[in-house]
């Protein structure tokens, strides 16, 4: 049903100029012909692929996700601690990160071989973890999460697809990558909950039980995902790959040959190479903003994830099992589902920056006053869900814009160069923030949030110097 809405939503938004030319080769002809035109401002790739590329995004959150909840007591059960847990959670990305310059040298421009080796290794990855527990030995989980991790490599290629000046309008970009948002919020709520919820129902059995099921079961996902890519997926066309120049359009250059041939003079010699682009430090100090908030959001949100479930169990006054930790990490992330609808509709009507203010804002309110909350020890479920809802909800709000607003910048030809690095960026916010968020029990709470307040205040002085600098066209 999100898809079919998904759909709906981005038929709706193709919007179509008409054209009316004449046809010049035939003076006698006097009639009119139309010629529908899409506004290459409002253009957007064929719907059955940015489908699968939408859902082939919300499967690698799920799959980051689904595990959060009982990885803590799977890697007691099999010898390792809560530290350990956490760099379960946040190790893909590194290898995610390191598959990624390779990865880009093979793409040849497309998205076609990053999508099946995707498919493939969320297969094997599963695979991989759910044999931990048969087999008694605790790195395997280690290493099922490793190979997960190069599955993750095309969470770069989906925000560079949703930003592909070849296939989207640039009044387009910011809205594709709220469908991304939408995505990553239903992926850290479905995940934790599924995870918590086939660990309560248990299946006593020693291949398929709660700790395995959630990894048996996505890798039965990923096989028939996998069919939908063969059948529905189309690549750009290789004929199709290169960045259109930004001089005089084929059109007009036509239009001014008819016009030399006809007057006897023949066409002029095509224009010069165009000079190498050299930014400005106002755009590099825009790029370390978006940099900066991109590692900063993904840090933060992973480190939440990975410390509610050590942080409520060890808490005497919740003491919560993964179930109930899953359900929790779920309804913060369900009740912000309805504010991300609606910033598909305010990424239309509202600056990329202002997106940025608002969520990053909101985020950091909740994170004082859940500071507060542990000096004064008035911890209650209500208000823990409450900071934990602001996290979740202005966090990834603020991650909506990071790359968007970048491919508004910047020429087309380095949309390759600014998602490589964006997804770094929040790779090592994934990472980091699932070690520290596993280790904030240890460091103590207070130091754990103190530093999270601090990434916000560096990435918020940024922003305020940049402010003008980041103004680009809605949508």
């Amino acid at each position: 049903m999100l898809y079919r809405a998904a759909g709906e939503i981005l038929s709706t938004q193709g919007v179509l100029r008409q054209r009316t030319t004449t046809d010049a080769t035939n003076p006698t002809n006097d009639h009119e012909s139309n010629t529908t035109e899409v506004d290459p401002e409002l253009k957007l790739p064929k719907l059955s692929s940015l489908v699968i590329v939408i859902s082939a995004n919300l499967l690698l959150q799920i799959s980051f996700f689904i595990i959060v909840s009982s990885s803590n007591e799977y890697a007691i059960h099999l010898g390792g601690n809560s530290t350990f847990s956490g760099v379960v959670i946040g190790i893909p990305t590194v290898f995610s990160g390191l598959a990624l310059l390779p990865l880009t040298k093979l793409d040849k421009g497309g998205y076609k071989i990053p999508l099946h080796l995707s498919c493939g290794a969320s297969i094997l990855g599963h695979i991989l973890y759910s044999s931990a527990y048969r087999a008694d030995f605790l790195y395997l989980i280690l290493i099922g999460r490793i190979v997960s991790g190069f599955a993750f490599s095309f969470w770069m290629y989906c925000k560079r697809y949703c930003s592909d000046p070849r296939i989207v309008g640039v009044r387009r970009r910011t809205t594709l990558a709220s469908w991304l948002v939408i995505g990553q919020g239903l992926g850290m709520s479905l995940g934790p909950f599924a995870g918590g919820l086939l660990y309560k129902i248990g299946f006593d059995n020693p291949v398929f039980n709660g700790f395995t099921s959630p990894g048996w079961i996505m890798a039965a996902i990923w096989s028939v995902f996998w069919v939908c890519v063969i059948i529905w997926y189309e690549d750009i066309p290789k004929d199709q790959r290169a960045f259109e120049p930004l001089s005089i359009s084929p059109a007009s250059q036509s239009l001014s040959s008819e016009k030399d041939s006809t007057a006897g003079v023949s066409p002029p010699p095509p224009p010069p190479a165009p000079a190498k682009y050299r930014m400005t430090y106002a755009q590099w100090g825009v790029v370390v903003c978006m940099c900066w908030f991109a590692m900063t959001c993904f840090f933060i949100l992973g480190a939440w994830e990975s410390n509610l479930p050590v942080f409520g169990a060890d808490t005497p006054k919740f003491h919560w099992s993964p179930f109930a930790a899953g359900n929790f990490i779920a309804l913060g992330g369900i009740t912000t589902f309805p504010f991300l609808i609606l910033n598909l509709f305010l990424a239309k009507r509202t600056q990329d920056r202002k997106i940025l203010a608002m969520g990053s804002g909101l985020g950091l309110s909740a994170l004082l006053v859940f500071l507060s909350l542990l000096r004064s020890g008035k911890l209650n479920y209500g208000s823990v869900f409450m900071c934990w809802w602001a996290v979740a909800l202005g966090f990834n709000l603020a991650s909506t814009v990071t790359m968007a607003l970048l491919s508004k910048q910047l020429p087309p030809s380095w949309n390759g160069r600014t998602s490589l690095a964006i997804q770094y960026s929040n790779y090592t916010g994934r990472v980091t923030g699932a070690i520290w968020g596993g280790s904030g029990i240890r460091v103590g709470m207070m130091n754990y949030v103190g530093l999270e307040i601090a990434l916000v205040g560096i990435g918020a002085t940024l922003f305020i110097v940049f402010w003008r600098d980041l103004k680009t066209k809605k949508g």
